[in-house]
C-alpha cells in the first residue's frame, strides 16, 4: 500500500500495521488531521537535562508529551501504543555512535527508560497541501530533506550542538502564504526558522542532505527551512549519553490527538 492509502486511515490502524511490519517507510502525508510526533528515548537520569533542552529550544524540539519512567504509552497522545513497536524505524546510538537501525527496540528499552514526544512539521503538511502549496517531498514520494545547520542550539547539561532544519521548495508567495499558515502550528515547529539562500545558515549543498533525501526545484522556488525534531539527533553525537534510542528520520510517532487541539 502506499503512502495515500493511509492517508484517511486513524493513527491506531497505522500503529497497528507499522507493529506488524505492514508500513516500514517514511509516514509523510500519512493520518490526514493527525499530529506525527519525533520520538527521544533515554534513561532517567538524562532526562531533565533533555527535558529543559527542549524548553530552551522550541521551535526545533517542541514538546508533546513526556511518560512516566519506565512506561511504553502515552496517557494522552498514545494510550493503547507501544512505543517499543509502533514507529516504523528507530536509531539506537550508544556513546554518540549510531549501532543499530531496529523496527522493534524491546531488546533494548530498560525499565528507567524515558520517553518524549517532538511536534513534527508532518503535522502542518495537511494544512498547506489544502491551500494548494506543493510538498515536493510527497509528490515525489520520499522522505523530506534535512540539514544541520550552523545555528546553535541553546545548550543543557550534556546537550549541546547545532540545529537540524526541514526543507521544502516554494515560490515566495508561496512561503509568504506558509509562513502566515504555519503561525497557527506552534507546537509543531510553527514558522519557517530561514527562507531563502541556504548558506546563511551553513547549509552548502541541498543536493546532500544530512538526513533524508533531496527534492527537485522548479523555476522561481526558494528553500523555505523549518525547525526540526532531528535536532536531537545530532545533539546526541557531541551528547554521547551512554544510550540513546531515537525514530529514524521521517519515520514518525503517529499520534491519537488531531493538529486542531494544537492550532491556534
Amino acid at each position: 500500500m502506499t503512502v495515500q492509502d493511509y492517508q484517511n486511515a486513524t493513527p491506531k490502524e497505522i500503529r497497528d500495521a507499522i507493529a506488524k511490519g505492514e508500513i516500514t517507510g517514511h509516514t509523510s502525508g500519512m493520518a490526514k488531521g493527525y499530529i506525527q510526533a519525533n520520538v527521544v528515548i533515554l534513561p532517567e537520569k538524562y532526562a531533565y537535562d533533555f527535558l529543559k533542552f527542549c524548553f530552551k529550544n522550541p521551535k526545533t524540539c517542541p514538546l508533546l508529551d513526556v511518560s512516566e519512567v519506565g512506561e511504553k504509552h502515552f496517557t494522552k497522545y498514545g494510550r493503547e501504543s507501544d512505543i517499543t513497536q509502533d514507529v516504523s524505524l528507530y536509531r539506537v546510538y550508544r556513546d554518540g555512535e549510531l549501532v543499530e537501525t531496529p523496527t522493534d527496540i524491546g531488546h533494548v528499552f530498560t525499565e528507567d527508560m524515558v520517553s518524549f514526544l517532538i511536534g513534527c512539521s508532518f503535522t502542518f503538511e495537511h494544512a498547506l497541501l489544502e491551500t494548494g502549496i506543493p510538498i515536493r517531498h510527497i509528490e515525489e514520494g520520499h522522505n523530506v530533506p534535512m540539514y544541520i545547520t550552523n545555528i546553535p542550539a541553546e545548550p543543557s547539561g550534556r546537550f549541546d550542538g547545532n540545529i537540524t532544519v526541514s526543507m521544502r521548495p516554494m515560490t515566495m508567495a508561496e512561503a509568504i502564504k506558509a509562513t502566515e499558515i504555519t503561525t497557527h502550528f506552534k507546537n509543531v515547529h510553527g514558522t519557517p526558522i530561514h527562507i531563502g539562500d541556504p548558506k546563511a545558515i551553513g547549509v552548502t549543498d541541498l543536493e546532500n542532505p544530512d538526513f533524508g533525501e533531496p527534492v527537485q526545484f522548479k523555476p522561481g522556488e526558494v528553500p523555505v527551512f523549518w525547525g526540526c525534531g532531528v535536532t536531537p539527533q545530532s545533539v546526541a553525537l557531541d551528547a554521547k549519553p551512554e544510550l540513546i534510542i531515537t525514530h529514524a528520520p521521517g519515520h514518525m510517532f503517529i499520534t491519537d490527538v488531531k493538529d486542531s487541539e494544537l492550532s491556534d
